[in-house]
């Protein structure tokens, strides 16, 4: 009896092994249509395939566009970073050709002065409430700045050294209004004309030069350079123009309107000229000059 029953699940099992190729045969042979347990095999797997694909990819999707906008957000930083180092740069870089284009146009305002000594200095420090009176300058007696020294920026002459620090020094502007402030001056032309650069007109927003004799013959564009006779400033430094000629209070002398070559409100980088002629026992003499043409109006 229990011999029978092992050959026959011997035998269900060759049967059913037999059934099962078969069946592989059949599926594996070219048919143009699927058997119905095929059909519903494989409609049933596409269901729930369906069923599960669609929330799985939506949340691959999204964890895969978490991960997209992470990056997109360190390259945005990055890259803010980027172009803020840039326009840093840009803006140094816009900073240092504008002093280079200064400091070359005042070299080449030095090419004709070749009987003085040019020291290129860069203004530090300027007081609002003294804004047209003084600039503080970053050179001082260490590089062989001395009071009275003529400063020039690529436009003419602004002023002279006022008081000299070891590493600092001031410098008084033309356009200041102290009366001591006085430079010896001339109207080019045919025949030089000669006066006193006194004082500031504010609201014209002119110089004043001063003592111009009454005869003489001055005309509107004429150009103003310094004198050089004071044994301060240089010769032939352009001051500025003549741009109104009235005669002073007196009516013994003229005094013409000069609008500066130079911009006063705007200053940055300039030059301290050492004039190379003069000897350290021979004393300037602009308050000479002063005193004479005084006297000269005086007499008249």
């Amino acid at each position: 009896m229990p011999q029978f029953f092992l050959n026959k699940r011997l035998i269900i099992l060759l049967v059913s092994l037999i059934i099962l190729v078969a069946l592989i045969g059949f599926s594996l042979k070219e048919r143009d249509q699927l058997t119905w347990p095929e059909q519903f095999v494989k409609d049933s797997t596409g269901f729930v395939q369906s069923i599960f694909y669609r929330p799985a990819h939506y949340v691959a999707g999204f964890f895969e566009n978490v991960g997209y906008l992470k990056n997109t957000y360190e390259e945005n930083k990055l890259l803010r970073a980027r172009l803020e180092e840039y326009a840093m740069l840009e803006t140094k870089a816009h900073k240092l050709e504008q002093e280079n284009a200064e400091i070359r146009e005042v070299i080449g305002e030095l090419d004709s002065l070749r009987d003085y000594d040019p020291l290129p200095a860069t203004v530090i420090g300027r007081n609002p409430d003294q804004w047209r009176e003084q600039i503080i300058l970053n050179k001082g007696k260490q590089d062989g700045v001395e009071k009275d020294m003529a400063v020039i920026t690529s436009g003419g002459l602004i002023g002279k050294v006022k008081h000299a620090n070891p590493f600092t020094s001031s410098v008084q502007l033309l356009s200041s209004l102290d009366p001591k402030n006085r430079i010896s001056a001339y109207i080019q032309g045919d025949e030089s004309i000669f006066g006193l650069i006194e004082g500031y007109d504010d609201e014209k927003g002119a110089l004043l030069l001063k003592r111009i004799p009454h005869q003489a013959e001055v005309k509107e564009g004429q150009t103003v350079l310094s004198s050089g006779l004071g044994g301060i400033f240089p010769e032939g430094l352009i001051i500025g123009e003549v741009t109104e000629v009235v005669p002073d209070e007196y009516g013994l002398t003229q005094m013409a309107y000069i609008k500066p070559a130079a911009n006063f409100y705007d200053i940055s980088q300039v030059m301290i000229v050492k004039r190379t002629l003069i000897s350290g026992d021979q004393e300037p003499v602009e308050e000479s000059v002063e005193e004479e043409a005084t006297e000269e109006g005086d007499s008249e």
